[in-house]
């Protein structure tokens, strides 16, 4: 399917769904707890949905009949091992997640897990190393240290040594470890993206979970511990949220955005600042946020806590007054696409000049011209592009736009709900 978007005047309100990141820990830790969750406004897209999935095989109740409300009756830490593999589809979230919970089955289960062809090629090695050194044994089938991976033996806790390229390894550990047999301790020679730890660490303490956190470098999390079943809403998502903040300061718009709270951990919401520091006009009241246009000048931003806001920051950079250098994000390229050599590629097409760098770009500003681009199957993308799409005159067309269902099914409604000249054919 293509995204098909033309220049456009933004003007309205718009209420930003459920958290992606909340939902699918949401729905592993009700999945591990006892008794029977209530979680209220869920993120519905094919990476929550294949979390849900994925608990189910692992054996939890869910329901999700209710799209305001899923119901979760959890394992009690008791996690059953399905006959088939579990196929995550394109959630890398609920791979690494999950493959921690799977390690808390019993010593003669074995759980494969798998997912497309985007997946299959996202490193799990340190995340796979970990989980040998606690007890499990967890294998890469094709040995190249990627899914599709085979999970047996049983977490029991005890000492490792991980390198985070991507916060989901440290946060699937710290969710398994406090129901493993033992106490298990977690040295930490990188992280990546800290903010997505701290937002795990945020249901740690809603579920009263005993952990010690030494400044992100060593963990303490004692085991025998339990998960309870719990009442919650999700709070907006961010990373969504990024799309039509960007928009506005692109586009000629006048946006209030709704539901985001910037009490919450998820790091996106530094998208904000990075727009104000580029001259944004934006304005955060305790339940809105407005954005207009304004001149924007360039910046040099460090994006290692944000990269899945790479796309959306480099499409705005190409509409400052001057370069602006995105650095210190090479784990952007091993999302679901190497995020920076996409964008440099698919921003050329467009008219602009970007200098790649090995963790990051620079971002020269240009005449903008529509044209004919890839989404690389990735919905940030997707979505990204087509920011560029709506700020000039004529159409642009932009490949694999079904791809913007893995994380924001409501986008292109939401935006022409604003007044983008947006369509999916």
């Amino acid at each position: 399917m293509d995204l098909i978007a033309s220049k456009s005047k933004l003007n309205g309100t718009v209420a930003i769904p459920g958290s992606k990141s909340h939902t699918i820990r949401a729905v592993a830790i009700a999945s591990m707890a006892h008794g029977t969750s209530n979680i209220a406004n869920p993120l519905i897209s094919s990476d929550t949905l294949s979390a849900v999935q994925s608990y189910k095989a692992l054996g939890a109740s869910i329901n999700t009949t209710n799209p305001e409300k899923w119901v979760i009756t959890g394992t009690n830490g008791k996690i059953t091992a399905p006959e088939n593999a579990i196929n995550v589809g394109n959630s890398g979230t609920t791979l690494r997640i999950a493959m921690a919970s799977a390690a808390l089955a019993g010593p003669e289960k074995t759980i494969t897990l798998t997912g497309d062809e985007q997946i299959q090629s996202r490193p799990l090695d340190a995340l796979i190393t970990s989980l040998n050194d606690l007890g499990a044994s967890a294998k890469s089938v094709k040995g190249n240290d990627m899914a599709p991976v085979t999970i047996s033996g049983t977490l029991k806790g005890g000492k490792t040594t991980l390198k985070c390229i991507t916060s989901q390894y440290l946060s699937s550990i710290l969710l398994a470890a406090p129901l493993a047999e033992n106490d298990t301790t977690i040295d930490v020679t990188l992280l990546n993206e800290p903010d997505y730890v701290q937002v795990t660490l945020d249901w740690l303490d809603k579920q009263g979970i005993k952990y010690e956190n030494d400044n992100f470098k060593t963990f303490h999390i004692p085991g025998r511990q339990k998960y309870t079943a719990f009442n919650t809403a999700i709070p907006a998502d961010f990373s969504s949220a990024t799309f039509f903040l960007c928009a506005g300061a692109i586009l000629d718009a006048n946006i209030t955005l709704h539901n985001l709270d910037f009490s919450d951990s998820q790091p996106d919401k530094a998208v904000a600042d990075y727009l104000k520091a580029m001259g944004a006009d934006i304005t955060i009241n305790k339940d809105t946020v407005h954005i207009k246009k304004s001149p924007l000048t360039g910046i040099d931003i460090d994006m290692n806590r944000t990269p899945d806001a790479l796309p959306a920051m480099a499409v705005t950079a190409a509409f400052a007054k001057n370069p602006t250098k995105l650095y210190n994000v090479a784990q952007a390229r091993c999302k679901e696409t190497d995020r920076i050599a996409c964008m440099a590629n698919e921003l050329a097409k467009l008219g602009v000049s970007v200098e790649e760098l090995p963790d990051g770009m620079i971002i020269h500003p240009g005449k903008i011209s529509p044209a004919n681009l890839e989404g690389h199957g990735d919905h940030r993308i997707v979505m990204a592009l087509s920011l560029a799409a709506m700020a000039v005159e004529g159409d642009s067309k932009i490949s694999t736009a079904e791809a913007i269902d893995v994380t924001f099914p409501e986008f292109v409604t939401l935006m022409n709900s604003l007044g983008a000249n947006m369509q999916v054919k």
